[in-house]
């Protein structure tokens, strides 16, 4: 069962340029302060490029021996590489029905909007790609990655700019990604921003898009998603089909019931993500975009951390 239809988002009506600014200013500048420009680092190059072959020096590593060279002009020879530090990114956007739901005064779309806008500039101000995938009732929106101020304002208007669709079929997750699969070249930071109601089997392929890519998957989601109060009689909509009921929330019955089927539907997601082996970031619309920014390189510099040291877990989750 869902939660109450979500009041108007006086956020919905912010230009892209507007919005870029204001998250500049208000979240990007502190962060700059915060982090002391550690959030440079957080983004790595995932390769070596070939720059030249020369005849092998004592001290070099022999793995960098080329064989065949060596055994053509009779003396050994080793590789000599450039690390590729460019970093591309896609963020994977869910954007059905449900996720145009807030309780308050923001709703789900508007804080991934403006993580997607934080992330997209803190990246493309050291160079690197950002690219989006869109899902709505389908895989219906690709922006290849590119670089560049102007590019994020792009991105942000396809999240900002598209219609809400005030029903539809349910959302199908797996297709999504099975649909993403293909579209992602070069190994890839991809964020896959989602409130995860969907039907079932997502994990497996978002468990293959993992073994590709470096995959983090962000949780959005309302606090009475999870927690229903004492609101007298309201209208509960299907945020999927749009039906609506009228309910009795002074009914403890009722709000027990309503937090069970939540704790199921929570259990799933966290057994979901942790079957396919991804970090998760919550992000929930009562939250400051800064904190959970932190916690994102919390995240990354734990799971760096970790694997420097041997131990990668297979399930990090940093929780609002």
């Amino acid at each position: 069962m869902s939660a109450p239809p979500s009041p108007p988002d006086p956020a919905s009506a912010e230009q892209p340029d507007r919005l870029l600014r204001r998250l500049e200013w208000t979240v990007i500048r502190p962060l700059d302060g915060v982090l002391h420009g550690d959030y440079r680092t957080l983004f790595r190059g995932y390769g070596l490029d070939l720059a030249d072959l020369r005849e092998y020096q004592y001290g070099d590593d022999v793995r960098h021996i080329d064989w065949n060279v060596s055994a053509r002009l009779q003396s050994p020879y080793v590789r000599v590489f450039n690390e590729d530090r460019e970093v591309t990114a896609w963020f994977l956007v869910d954007l059905s029905p449900s996720v145009d739901f807030g309780s308050q005064e923001v709703r789900k779309r508007t804080i991934a909007t403006e993580f997607v806008a934080v992330l997209s500039r803190l990246l493309t101000r050291g160079g690197n790609r950002v690219g989006a995938m869109l899902y709505g009732e389908s895989l219906d929106t690709v922006i290849p990655p590119r670089t560049g101020r102007r590019h994020v304002l792009h991105i942000v208007h396809a999240m900002r700019e598209r219609p809400r669709l005030p029903r539809s079929a349910s959302t199908d997750l797996r297709a999504f990604l099975i649909g993403a699969l293909p579209a992602i070249g070069r190994r890839s930071i991809v964020f896959v921003l989602s409130d995860f109601i969907s039907a079932p089997g997502w994990s497996a392929p978002l468990a293959e898009l993992a073994q590709r890519h470096e995959v983090l998957a962000v949780r959005l989601f309302d606090p009475l998603e999870r927690d229903l109060p004492d609101l007298g009689m309201v209208v509960m909509q299907d945020a999927e089909t749009g039906e609506q009921i009228f309910v009795d929330t002074h009914d403890a019955g009722f709000r027990k019931r309503f937090a069970a089927a939540a704790g199921r539907r929570e259990a799933q997601v966290r057994d979901g993500l942790a079957h396919a082996g991804v970090d998760a970031l919550e992000l929930s619309t009562a939250e400051n975009l800064v904190a959970a920014i932190l916690r994102f390189a919390d995240l990354k510099k734990r799971h760096s951390q970790l694997a420097s040291g041997g131990g990668v877990p297979q399930h990090l989750e940093a929780r609002a």
